[in-house]
């Protein structure tokens, strides 16, 4: 079974940016769809990137042209590069998986990593 580990969270002023990282062990990588996620406080999780097996990745309207989502199947790594941060940006980022498709609901989770965005 698929285990997913998240780093790379932090605080980081307005403006900064930050790259996360979701570590895949137990299985290879290649063939699941890894997204991300977030959820800021008081609110519920949003789907914020995905990429597919074969690389086609997705955003959400909040993200677009600010972060970009890649993989690394030979060091089993998917990253979320994070640049403009803003404030709302704020939460506990989630790298999840799913078998090839970012159209399916993710049965795999990382346990999070907090992102905070603040002067």
């Amino acid at each position: 079974q698929l285990q997913l580990v998240e780093s790379g969270g932090g605080s980081v002023q307005p403006g900064g940016s930050l790259r996360l990282s979701c570590a895949a062990s137990g299985s290879t990588l290649d063939p699941y769809a890894i997204g991300w996620l977030r959820q800021a406080p008081g609110k519920e999780r949003e789907r914020i990137s995905c990429i597919s097996d074969n690389g086609i990745s997705l955003y959400s309207d909040s993200v677009k042209g600010r972060f970009t989502i890649s993989r690394d199947n030979a060091k089993s790594t998917v990253y979320l590069q994070m640049n403009g941060l803003k404030p709302e940006d704020t939460g506990v980022y989630y790298c999840a998986a799913i078998w090839r498709s970012c159209a399916l609901e993710f049965n795999s989770w990382g346990q999070g990593t907090q992102v905070t965005v603040s002067s």
